[in-house]
């Protein structure tokens, strides 16, 4: 009885690490494709003279906003995501700092998804790319 239950767990064990290994596989795959809609964003905006601006980093509170040392085109009309120069995806919310306050907010790039806000509660999911075709048709005229 032993050996079946320790060989139903070793099975157990072998298929979660293979939907495991699936799923990463996936994430890396779909970044790949997000990365290259990106980088063809930067290209476009280039060539259209969409000029970046430096992107500013509200604090996870909501309470406080900080300058950043990153330039680039902000995608919502909330600036909550935005694409930076360096054609590297940004999620514009960071930890509250008195640091921040005075000397600005560092921010790191994010993995960008196919579809933003899949998965979170704030907002509507929509898709990266139509974010994109937004950003570049509203030219100069974004919010």
């Amino acid at each position: 009885m032993r050996d079946e239950q320790a060989a139903w767990r070793e099975q157990q064990r072998h298929a979660v690490a293979v939907r495991a290994a699936a799923l990463e596989a996936d994430r890396a795959a779909e970044a790949r494709r997000a990365e290259a809609l990106l980088d063809d964003f930067v290209r476009r905006a280039a060539e259209r003279g969409l000029a970046p601006h430096t992107l500013s980093a509200r604090s996870l509170d909501g309470r406080s906003t900080y300058r950043t040392n990153v330039r680039g085109w902000y995608l919502k009309s909330d600036r909550s995501v935005a694409v930076g120069e360096d054609g590297e995806y940004y999620v514009l919310t960071v930890a509250p700092s008195l640091r921040a306050r005075f000397a600005g907010a560092d921010l790191s790039p994010s993995t960008a998804r196919m579809i933003v806000g899949a998965g979170g509660g704030d907002g509507d999911p929509i898709p990266l790319q139509t974010l994109l075709e937004r950003r570049l048709t509203a030219g100069d005229r974004w919010p």
